[in-house]
């Protein structure tokens, strides 16, 4: 199981740091092309959500990789959870149907690994 949570760590943080650094590399306005959702959020509540997301997934993987601190794996498992969450609850207000699967996939994923990672699996 330990395993498959560092595999389900890196995986995740991967695909979370992406998503946080287009979020932070491009305008708003551009986002809002591809993800309707920025309309609703100013710039740097878009920008605070791309860092937040970078700072969540590299608390992935580098407290217990480097052995410093790994209790914050799954403390940034947990904030991305939360994340995760606010993107559900945003989307199902804004009727978005198909945008609600990857930010529930993602909380599900980071349950997992809090769950994992707080409990039978810390480090």
């Amino acid at each position: 199981m330990n395993v498959f949570l560092w595999i389900l760590q890196g995986l995740v943080a991967v695909v979370v740091v992406a998503a946080g650094a287009g979020k932070l590399a491009q305008p708003r306005a551009k986002l809002t092309e591809t993800m309707g959702w920025a309309e609703s959020f100013s710039d740097a509540q878009v920008k605070a959500i791309g860092a937040v997301e970078i700072m969540g997934g590299l608390g992935l993987v580098l407290p217990a990789l480097t052995g410093v601190a790994p209790v914050l794996t799954p403390l940034a498992a947990a904030g991305i959870a939360l994340v995760m969450l606010g993107a559900v609850i945003t989307h199902v207000l804004r009727g978005e149907k198909t945008e609600i699967i990857p930010g529930a996939v993602l909380f599900v994923l980071v349950a997992v690994i809090a769950w994992g990672r707080f409990g039978p699996y810390a480090f």
